[in-house]
C-alpha cells in the first residue's frame, strides 16, 4: 500500500502511453480500491477490538471497564504516536485542508496508516470519537503519494487526494454519492465537471470493497423509512432552528476545551491521563459514549430509547419516560466534551460520528417533547434522522453531503423535503454566527485556509509590512520649491512625502500638480513646499488589515497611499504591488 512498488513499473508503462486523462481515471480506480480497503482495514480493527475487549458481552457489562478502556486505548495511542510518529499524527479533515493550501498537496507517507491504527485503538477502546475523519486523512494521503510517485501536478495531486477521501467516506456508509459531494463540499472548492468522474469512480469502488467485504453488522444501516408528511413541515423547520442552535454550541464548546488542554501539549502521558480520566467518568454517567455511539443511534431510530438509560447508573432513579428525556437531551449535550476530550487528550478520531449522534439525540428529543406534550404525533424515526443531518450541516458546513448521506444509509429518498429543510435551515443558521466549520476556523483565523473563499483569505494572508515601498523621496515643508525641483530631479517616482523632522507626514506633493510651477526659477526662493502640498485621499495603518486597505483603495481610486505607524511616516503601499502578491498567493494554489 505505502509506495504501489508492485504496480510501479506497468502504471509507469501506462503513464507513458496513454493520454493524461486515461491515466486519471485508471489511477482514480486504483486509489478508490486502496482507500476502501483501508476503510475496511479501519472497520473491521475496531469491531474485532470491541469483540475482544466485550468476551462475549460479559466483559463490558462491568460498569468500571466503561471508564478503564478508554483510558487505555488513548494511552497505547500517545505511546505510538510519541514512538514512532514523532510526537505528530496530524489529525482530522484540517490537517488535509492545510496540506492542499500550503504544501502542495504533499501528505506525508505514514499517514497511509498510522491513522488506521491509532484511531482503530482509540475507538475500539470506547474512544467517543468518529473513524470518518481519520479514514478521510488515510485516503487523501493514499491519493496524494501516489500523484507523488508519478509526478502528477498539482491539479491532479489535489484530485487524487479528494478521490481517496471520497472512497473513504463511500466505503465507511457504504454511500458513493454521499463521498463525492463531501470531497466537493470540504476539500475542493475550485472544480470542474471533468473532475467529477474520477471522483464518483473512486467513490463507487470504494463502497463496492465494504459492501463485497464487511459484514452488515459492522455497516451502519437503517433500512426503515416513514412517509413525509406535509404538515409536518413547521416541525421540520424548528428542529432546523435547533440543530443550528447546537451546532453553533458544538463547534465553541469544541474549542474551549481545545483551548484548555493547550498549555499542556508537552506534558503528553499526563494530558492522557487527566483527559482519560474524565472522559471515563462521563462515560460511567453516560454509557451511550462509549465508542462512536452508532448502535445508540440505531437505538434511538428504532424507539428504543429506554435501553440506552437502563445500562448508566441513573436508571437508580427509575427509567420514566421524562427521565428517559431529560437523559437524551442531556447524551446530546455532554457528546461535544466526551469527543474533544478523546482526541484533545491525545486519541485520535473526529468528529462526524459524534455529530450524527448529536443529531439523532436532537431530532429524538424533540420530537418525543412534542410528542409527551400533545403538541403533534411526529415520527420519532424520521425526526431522529433528519436530526443528524442538520447537526452534520451545521458542524461541517456540509449540507449536501448531509442530505444525501443520511438518504443513502436510510435505503431511499423518502425524508428528502425534510433532509433540505432540515440542513438548509441549520447551515443558515450555523453560517451567520460560524463563518467557518469547526475543521476549518483554526486554520481560517491564522490565515492558513486557500481553499475557501481564496480572495478574502489571500488578503488575510497578505501583510502591510512586507509591501512597504521605501523608495520615495521625502521633503520638509519648510523646503523652497528649487529643493523640491531638485528632488524631482533626482527621483524615478512622483509622489514625495512632506514630512517633518520628527518623521511626521503633514502632507504629500504630486509631481502633475506642480509640473506648471516648477519651471519658473523665479519662484525657487519664495514658495516653499508647504504651500504646494495637499492632503493624501487616505493613509494606512502599518497594522491595518488588506481587507481595509483595499477598501481605502476602492474608495479613493488612489494607486498609491502613504503608511504610517502612528503618525510617523513609514512608506508607501501601491495597488500594483498588492496585485502582484496576490497573483503569487492565487498562483501558489493552482500550480506546482
Amino acid at each position: 500500500m505505502p509506495h504501489y512498488k508492485k504496480y510501479k513499473i506497468p502504471l509507469l508503462w501506462l503513464r507513458r502511453h496513454t493520454s493524461d486523462r486515461e491515466f486519471m481515471l485508471l489511477s482514480s480506480v486504483l486509489v478508490g480500491l486502496t482507500a476502501g480497503l483501508a476503510a475496511v482495514v479501519l472497520k473491521t480493527l475496531v469491531h474485532y477490538i470491541h469483540m475482544l475487549l466485550a468476551y462475549g458481552n460479559r466483559l463490558l457489562d462491568q460498569p468500571y471497564w466503561l471508564v478503564v478502556f478508554p483510558i487505555i486505548g488513548i494511552l497505547i495511542t500517545v505511546v505510538i504516536v510519541q514512538n514512532f510518529f514523532g510526537g505528530k499524527l496530524g489529525r482530522g479533515t484540517a490537517n488535509i485542508l492545510y496540506s492542499i493550501s500550503q504544501k502542495s498537496s504533499m501528505v506525508e507517507r505514514d499517514k497511509m496508516y498510522s491513522h488506521i491504527i491509532t484511531s482503530g485503538i482509540t475507538a475500539g477502546f470506547g474512544g467517543s470519537a468518529g473513524l470518518e475523519s481519520p479514514i478521510v486523512v488515510t485516503g487523501s494521503a493514499i491519493g496524494s503519494n501516489y500523484g507523488r510517485d508519478y509526478h502528477l501536478n498539482y491539479r491532479d495531486r489535489t484530485l487524487l487526494l479528494a478521490c481517496g477521501a471520497a472512497a473513504g467516506i463511500a466505503a465507511v456508509f457504504n454511500a458513493p454519492i454521499a463521498g463525492v459531494l463531501f470531497a466537493i463540499e470540504v476539500l475542493l472548492t475550485d472544480i470542474s465537471i471533468a473532475a467529477f468522474i474520477p471522483l464518483i469512480i473512486s467513490a463507487v469502488v470504494g463502497a463496492l470493497c465494504s459492501r463485497i467485504i464487511l459484514q452488515e453488522e459492522i455497516l451502519f444501516y437503517i433500512g426503515q423509512n416513514e412517509l413525509f408528511e406535509a404538515s409536518h413541515v413547521p416541525y421540520y423547520v424548528l428542529l432546523g432552528i435547533l440543530a443550528g442552535i447546537i451546532s453553533v454550541y458544538y463547534v465553541r464548546m469544541v474549542h474551549r476545551v481545545e483551548d484548555l488542554f493547550e498549555p499542556y501539549q508537552d506534558k503528553v502521558y499526563s494530558k492522557a491521563l487527566v483527559g482519560g480520566a474524565m472522559l471515563g467518568l462521563l462515560i460511567m454517567l453516560f454509557p451511550p459514549l462509549f465508542g462512536e455511539g452508532y448502535d445508540s443511534i440505531k437505538l434511538l431510530e428504532s424507539s428504543q430509547a429506554e435501553q440506552l438509560l437502563q445500562d448508566s447508573w441513573l436508571a437508580f432513579f427509575g427509567t420514566n419516560e421524562w427521565l428517559v428525556l431529560c437523559f437524551i437531551g442531556a447524551l446530546a449535550l455532554v457528546k461535544v466534551f466526551a469527543t474533544t476530550l478523546t482526541i484533545s487528550s491525545g486519541g485520535n478520531g473526529g468528529n462526524f460520528a459524534p455529530s450524527m449522534f448529536v443529531g439523532a439525540s436532537t431530532g429524538f428529543f424533540f420530537s418525543r417533547l412534542m410528542n409527551m406534550l400533545d403538541i403533534g404525533r411526529l415520527p420519532e424515526h424520521s425526526f431522529s434522522m433528519v436530526g443528524m443531518a442538520g447537526i452534520l450541516s451545521g458542524v461541517m458546513h456540509a449540507p449536501l453531503t448531509a442530505v444525501f448521506l443520511i438518504a443513502e444509509i436510510t435505503g431511499g429518498y423518502t425524508l428528502m423535503i425534510p433532509l433540505m429543510i432540515v440542513s438548509a435551515t441549520s447551515f443558515a443558521l450555523v453560517k451567520y454566527f460560524e463563518p467557518y466549520s469547526l475543521d476549518t476556523k483554526k486554520l481560517a483565523q491564522k490565515g492558513q485556509l486557500l481553499t475557501h473563499n481564496k480572495d478574502n483569505t489571500i488578503l488575510r494572508i497578505m501583510k502591510i509590512r512586507h509591501l512597504i515601498e521605501t523608495d520615495f523621496q521625502p521633503i520638509s515643508p519648510d523646503a523652497c520649491l528649487g529643493e523640491l525641483v531638485e528632488v524631482i530631479a533626482h527621483c524615478s517616482r512622483n509622489i514625495f512625502p512632506v514630512v517633518t523632522a520628527e518623521q511626521k507626514l503633514v502632507g504629500i506633493i504630486l509631481l502633475e500638480q506642480v509640473r506648471e510651477i516648477m519651471f519658473k526659477t523665479e519662484k525657487y526662493k519664495t514658495v516653499q513646499v508647504k504651500h504646494l502640498m495637499i492632503k493624501p485621499r487616505a493613509v494606512v495603518q502599518e497594522d491595518d488589515n488588506m481587507a481595509a486597505v483595499m477598501k481605502k483603495f476602492d474608495e479613493t481610486g488612489a494607486w498609491n497611499l502613504p503608511v504610517l505607524d502612528g503618525e510617523v511616516y513609514v512608506g508607501f503601499v501601491s495597488k500594483s504591488s498588492i496585485f502582484t502578491k496576490y497573483r503569487k498567493l492565487l498562483i501558489k494554489t493552482t500550480e506546482v
